[in-house]
């Protein structure tokens, strides 16, 4: 992981795939509803999202299975995937205190 972070689609992907494996659809699913429907994954960029996390080594393909004559490949969240995604959330978090601390200071915030 970067310092400056992972995208919100690698966040929210990480984070649906940390409860349990799922095919992509349901990622897409799951990313949306994560996300309050803000962030609407296209088929395209989960695949090359997942691309990149089995590449890293946090993820990788759990099962296939044949599911009303298609293929559904199960991805699931590995070790370094747990620690990367919490490490992302710490600093998140860490990010949201310093700017609520200045809101609050200014007046911005209540």
């Amino acid at each position: 992981m970067s310092v400056r972070g992972m995208s919100e689609q690698t966040l929210l992907v990480l984070t649906a795939l940390a409860e349990q494996p799922l095919h992509g659809y349901a990622i897409v699913k799951a990313v949306h509803e994560l996300s309050g429907g803000r962030l609407e994954l296209r088929v395209g960029t989960l695949y090359g999202v997942l691309d990149r996390l089995v590449a890293d080594g946090w993820a990788e393909r759990d099962r296939e299975e044949v599911h009303q004559g298609r293929l559904r490949r199960y991805y699931r969240l590995t070790g370094d995937g747990l620690r990367a995604l919490a490490a992302e959330v710490t600093r998140l978090e860490a990010t949201v205190r310093a700017a609520s601390t200045v809101l609050r200071a200014v007046g911005g915030l209540a």
